[in-house]
């Protein structure tokens, strides 16, 4: 790679728009796309999806939802990789939905195998998780910096549990506070946009202003989940964001999928979505 994450990340999100598409081969989508769920329709559906979005303009990136291969064992993970490979061939950003976190040599090793040059699962970002400490992920930013790659840190997310840990401390002190603004710190120095990027439900955006986040000042890409069939409509998240909003990866999964499995079907409904996204 010869440019960093955030700078690719900006070029693609200018040419397409902020529309991440998930790949989520959930069992009932493979079998409502008629597809048995096996490895053999895992590849046939995710070989789908990236045909869909590479012919295309209106997707800045592809997230595969790592554990919906993962489910499958080591002909899972050679679907991934295939897929990985098909979506870098594309010229399409990929980012590895995998949530690792560990600490020291574990957390290398998972570095090594989503971010390094030469690992067939190498993505072009991958999330992580932080709550053993943000310092935790290090190896991880290390490697995705040395490789030109980056990272998304969960810092807001939109489940119920979530709450217990990410609000927790003041409102100058919570813990999502620490995650956005310790990203922040190690975006400080990149051009246009930072590779360290953060994870923020589309509908957990309004508490930032209760916990006093600044988005926007951590100058990093924000993946943020939740549009589509979780609920959240693109003008709310459009003004929920504010000023970040020009940093914001929006990701739909199921919502588009379910036009499957027809490619047409797939486009006209990625369509319908950057056209939504992208009214101002």
């Amino acid at each position: 790679m010869s440019q960093p994450f955030g700078l690719r990340l900006a070029d693609a999100m200018a040419q397409h728009g902020p529309l991440c598409l998930g790949i989520d081969p959930h069992s009932h989508l493979l079998q409502s796309w008629g597809l048995n769920d096996d490895p053999a329709g895992l590849e046939t559906f995710s070989k789908t999806v990236v045909e869909a979005a590479a012919t295309m303009v209106g997707v800045a990136a592809l997230k595969p939802q790592v554990a919906l291969y993962e489910r499958f064992g080591a002909a899972g993970f050679a679907v991934l990789e295939d897929t990985l490979q098909f979506a870098h061939e594309a010229n399409i950003v990929t980012i590895a939905d995998a949530k690792r976190g560990d600490i020291g040599s574990t957390m290398d090793g998972y570095a090594q195998a989503w971010l390094a040059d030469g690992s067939a699962l190498a993505a072009d970002a991958v999330t992580l998780s932080p709550y053993l400490g943000y310092e935790s992920l290090r190896p991880a930013i290390d490697v995705a910096q040395a490789h030109n790659r980056g990272v998304f840190v969960l810092a807001l997310t939109s489940n119920p549990e979530g709450a217990s840990v990410q609000h927790v401390g003041a409102s100058d002190d919570s813990v999502a506070k620490r995650i956005v603004d310790a990203a922040g710190a190690d975006n400080a120095h990149a051009d246009r946009l930072g590779s360290v990027g953060l994870v923020v439900g589309a509908t957990a955006i309004d508490v930032t202003k209760t916990l006093n986040i600044d988005l926007a000042r951590a100058n990093a890409p924000i993946l943020a989940p939740g549009y589509g069939s979780q609920g959240a409509q693109a003008s709310d998240i459009r003004t929920g964001f504010g000023a970040a909003w020009p940093n914001v990866l929006v990701n739909s999964s199921r919502a588009i999928l379910r036009a499957g499995p027809q490619v047409a079907d797939l486009k006209a409904s990625i369509a319908e979505a950057h056209k939504e996204l992208n009214v101002s």
